[in-house]
């Protein structure tokens, strides 16, 4: 018998580590709840787990197994459970953060000192994070060369899915490790003992309901969306993905964060898009409405552009991988160091979507209605904080990991530092998001806006779009219940062009 270990892979489709663990012996599959995993968890993300976790314990149920489910440290719980299975060898995917390699090298030390063997799988990422590099063996630290290597590598396809006869049955769990005459049943692993298919509610793990609905789980539905996504919205994403308004995006991002979906089984899918992108186009003929020859736009570019946002997320994988500091410190160092602003009640301000901003306070009100943030909206809420505000960053990513149901640490990271000018790929410190122009070009007739800021529905899309060029008078007979800007644009940017230069040791004034 073998032992999977299920962690951010809360599937049996185009897992590499259980298929591998399926191939040799029937398999045993658990999920334990590491306290030190909790510790930096938030209400949404664990309602959104138990959620994935239901329907990954639904799927081994339908095949006559059952997922084992403990509450403790792993490198206790593992061992005990491998000793009462019986189980020789534990399997699991391996994860890229510095927390988690920790975590797993502890894990193989126990095993190792209880006669267990131990295999790790790379899984969540196409390519490795330590297998692309310049021709000089150093990680990329620019997107776009990433991205050159990236897409010239061949990929592996799905792996394949275990069938019931791979899987220890649900009776045969049960007899190894429950019931009141089980062998971890008294006081079990840390006095928490190993349930089969028992899930503790949110509460049981110290967390409390959210507010925000954390949105759908598990496998079929990251099918049926990845599904619906690829049948027609990719063939137009390079054009309509930075609108918010139009629905353009996968919204694939909670899927792959949980691994409800194999990342080979998503970029098979897109391989397949892009083959009805260059029938649409026809052999040497023109791409989409626009033109073209499918080089810079049309339904093949469109496709294209799809496969880039994967190949980011594997970019800021390998970043995070080679720099786990990162999560804490700047990537760029500036010569004298930046010195924020950080006032107290213009963050909290922004936190509430109560900036006097539309398109910001549209996208702060999303996060938490929803737990979710448009990509283009996150990037000007983002620039708006670290380049209007002066906030540091760390504020608007420590918000985004308590918030977001899809929250990537090296994504949000990467991205966080992105805005903030701080981290890899950076164009220079005055890249500066004008927030009513961002509101004025991708969401032109404030659609998206008044869906999520009720103060300004019923106004004229332009009037909403000048909201900081108007008197107070005129604020308090349109929308007298939205806030007046809380900052001046114009200045902040100055002000934040002599921050950044006061930290590159240039004179501010020069």
């Amino acid at each position: 018998m073998e032992l999977f270990w299920h962690r951010r892979d809360l599937r049996l489709a185009d897992n590499v580590g259980l298929a591998a663990a399926a191939d040799r012996d029937e398999v045993a599959a658990a999920f334990v709840f590491d306290p030190d995993v909790l510790d930096h968890a938030s209400d949404v993300r664990v309602r959104r787990l138990l959620d994935g976790l239901a329907a990954l314990r639904a799927e081994y149920r339908d095949r006559g197994s059952d997922l084992l489910v403990a509450r403790g440290d792993p490198e206790v719980v593992l061992p005990e459970l491998a000793a009462a299975l019986d189980a020789e060898r534990v399997v699991w995917n391996r994860d890229y953060s510095g927390l988690a390699r920790e975590r797993d090298a502890a894990v193989r030390t126990a095993l190792n000192g209880a006669g267990v063997d131990r295999e790790a799988h790379h899984d969540a990422v196409l390519h490795t994070p330590d297998s692309i590099r310049t021709n000089a063996g150093d990680p990329y630290s620019v997107y776009t060369y990433y991205w050159r290597k990236w897409t010239d590598r061949e990929t592996d396809e799905p792996a394949p899915t275990p069938e019931a006869g791979d899987l220890v049955d649900a009776e045969a769990l049960t007899a190894a490790v429950g019931g009141a005459d089980g062998p971890l049943a008294d006081g079990g692993v840390e006095a928490s003992g190993i349930a089969v298919g028992d899930l503790p509610a949110p509460a049981d793990l110290g967390f409390a309901e959210p507010d925000a609905d954390a949105g759908p789980a598990g496998t079929e539905a990251a099918r049926e969306r990845l599904d619906a996504f690829l049948s027609e919205a990719v063939f137009s994403y390079d054009a309509e993905r930075d609108y918010p308004a139009r629905g353009a995006t996968s919204r694939m991002s909670a899927f792959l964060k949980y691994g409800e979906i194999g990342v080979r089984e998503v970029y098979e899918a897109t391989e397949r898009a892009m083959a009805a992108a260059e029938e649409r186009t026809g052999e040497g003929g023109e791409a989409g409405d626009g033109g073209g020859d499918g080089d810079d736009e049309g339904p093949v570019a469109a496709v294209e552009e799809y496969q880039q946002q994967l190949a980011w997320r594997e970019f800021y994988t390998q970043v995070l991988y080679h720099n786990p500091e990162v999560v804490t410190d700047d990537y760029k160092e500036y010569e004298e160091g930046i010195v924020w602003r950080d006032d107290p009640d213009e963050i909290a301000a922004w936190k509430r979507g109560e900036t006097g901003y539309p398109i910001v306070d549209a996208g702060m009100r999303q996060l938490r209605a929803e737990a979710f943030m448009h990509n283009r909206v996150r990037m000007i809420v983002a620039s708006f904080l670290t380049k209007d505000l002066l906030a540091d960053w760390r504020h608007g990513y420590d918000h985004f990991r308590e918030k977001l149901a899809d929250h990537d640490t090296a994504n949000d990271n990467g991205g966080w530092q992105w805005a903030a000018s701080t981290g890899t790929d950076a164009q220079p410190y005055f890249r500066i998001f004008n927030p009513m122009t961002q509101g004025e070009r991708y969401d032109p007739d404030a659609e998206y806006i008044t869906e999520y800021v009720p103060e300004l529905r019923g106004l004229d899309a332009d009037l909403i779009h000048e909201w900081h060029e108007l008197s107070p008078t005129q604020r308090a007979n349109a929308a007298p219940e939205y806030p007046a800007p809380i900052v001046d644009h114009s200045k902040r940017r100055e002000e934040a062009l002599a921050m950044y230069k006061r930290a590159r040791g240039e004179d501010p004034d020069g």
